[in-house]
């Protein structure tokens, strides 16, 4: 299929890459002072230096996190208690980027939170600045390229595709048109053995009721297309496994996509005498980590069989069961993980018949608790609890194999933290490199895009959600 034939296909995907800095002519016209238009309110925002480009701001309010190839700047920001993603780009390229992240979070996608759109900067000479879209850094998360930094699993590659299917496949469910699919545009939090991926660029992205088919092969075309360029970079940094197959993987994104996407989508014909397959079907979703809300059935024309097909589905089984009895918000393996040894603690202290809600406290508190608060203060920032948990278990059963017999959770704690913790640190000297190569590919907007997007209208002053403040 040509280009060109695709249907309903927005234009900004033809370039494929990113979009032109505003147009001069634009018709809403650029705020002549400081605008801040946010969600929430955070004072601390009004005391960051909006009059220098984002680019020479003072390391003093600079978090050193490993950063993503962008094509613009970026950089992560201490504001009061918290860190801020901040990207300089295009006044309507920005507010756009916010209103299409605030409505993704709205259905509850997996994305980073838009926190602000700041346009209307000047420098002291009164000369016009770029504005700045801010995102909530996303705790824990790390861009591909700091994960091949460590010391990882030969099938990282392979992982972080799975996650990044399950994500695309998430977004086209709920009508979102990404437009530049890449391991560049999104960022993994670890999630047991595997990766959680997250929408972190929504530049070229479009929401709409449903896709096209001709839509959804687009973003998964274009993402074989980004992905297998991108491990090829990374195998001339020697960051990839020699032994890893970059059109291979690629390919792999292609075949998990499809596969999920039948699995969640397809129609199923029963028989009459065959219903306990429709529990047979919800159940193999839930495995998928996919809650279904709603089923559609009706008749065959024979009037002999019924069709079935999930209607309503849902991400995060396992992670919403978790946190209705424990309270617990993590990623849905870890949630699997975390309820797996909340049933071997039922068992073990003989409580199957008590409500599992009673349970669940006390292995909270005699499990659970106890075992992350052995997490030393220097990694804290460095892995989430629910993780930290579940590879204690790995290690603890790797422990007791070797000994041949049970080893106590708090030495396989100590094991842990002195043999495979430190392999999550990242020294300032691999973050400064990954940083300066992140760099590297920001480019000129206006020098490399030449049509304007359109802005649908957003204005951030019609928000009923937004918070405006002018100085």
């Amino acid at each position: 299929m040509e280009l060109n034939d695709l249907p309903q296909m927005d234009p900004r995907a033809l370039k494929a890459t990113s979009v032109k800095a505003e147009d001069e002519h634009a018709s809403s016209a650029e705020p002549q002072a400081l605008k801040i238009t946010a969600a929430s309110s955070n004072p601390k925002m009004f005391t960051l230096p909006w009059h220098k480009p984002l680019a020479t701001w003072p390391e003093d309010l600079l978090a050193n996190l490993p950063r993503g190839i962008s094509r613009h700047v970026v950089r992560f920001v201490h504001v009061g208690d918290e860190v801020y993603a901040m990207k300089e780009i295009t006044r309507q390229v920005a507010e756009r980027e916010y209103e299409i992240l605030r409505r993704l979070q709205k259905l509850e996608l997996p994305t980073v939170t838009p926190i602000a759109v700041v346009t209307g900067r000047h420098d002291r000479n009164g000369e016009p600045l770029e504005a700045i879209l801010v995102t909530r850094h996303l705790k824990f998360s790390l861009p591909y390229r700091a994960l091949f930094a460590r010391n990882l699993q030969p099938d990282t590659a392979e992982r972080l595709i799975d996650a990044l299917a399950v994500l695309l496949v998430r977004l086209h469910l709920a009508g979102f048109y990404w437009g530049d699919v890449s391991l560049s545009n999104v960022l993994f939090l670890r999630d047991a053995d595997a990766f959680s991926a997250f929408l972190v660029d929504a530049e070229t992205g479009d929401l709409q009721v449903q896709l096209t088919d001709g839509q959804r092969e687009y973003d998964i075309d274009l993402a074989r297309t980004n992905i297998i360029g991108e491990l090829m970079d990374l195998a001339s940094g020697r960051l990839l496994p020699s032994d890893v197959d970059e059109i291979e993987v690629g390919n792999r994104l292609v075949d998990r996509y499809h596969s999920l996407w039948s699995t969640l989508t397809d129609t199923d014909k029963f028989g009459p005498d065959e219903m306990w397959k429709i529990e047979q079907r919800v159940n193999k979703l839930n495995d998928l980590g996919f809650d279904v809300d709603e089923l559609e059935m009706k008749t065959a024309e024979d009037g002999k069989r019924v069709l079935v097909r999930p209607r309503v589905v849902d991400a995060g089984y396992a992670s919403r069961k978790l946190l209705r009895l424990t309270g617990l918000d993590v990623q849905e393996n870890q949630a699997r993980r975390l309820l797996n040894d909340l049933d071997a603690y039922r068992a073990s202290t003989w409580r199957e018949g008590e409500e599992l809600e009673i349970v669940a406290t006390d292995w909270m508190r005699e499990v659970y608790e106890p075992t992350v608060r052995m997490i030393p203060r220097e990694y804290r920032s460095q892995i989430e609890p629910a993780q930290f948990f579940h590879e204690v278990l790995d290690h603890r059963w790797f422990l007791a194999e070797k000994a041949g017999h049970d080893v106590p959770m708090g030495e396989a704690v100590e094991s842990y933290i002195q043999s495979v913790l430190p392999n999550y640190k990242l020294d300032d000297k691999a973050v400064n490199e990954l940083n300066a190569e992140a760099d590297s590919g920001v480019v000129d907007d206006e020098a490399n895009y030449d049509k304007p997007i359109d802005d649908d209208d957003y204005n951030p002053d019609d928000d009923p959600d937004a918070a405006v403040w002018s100085h």
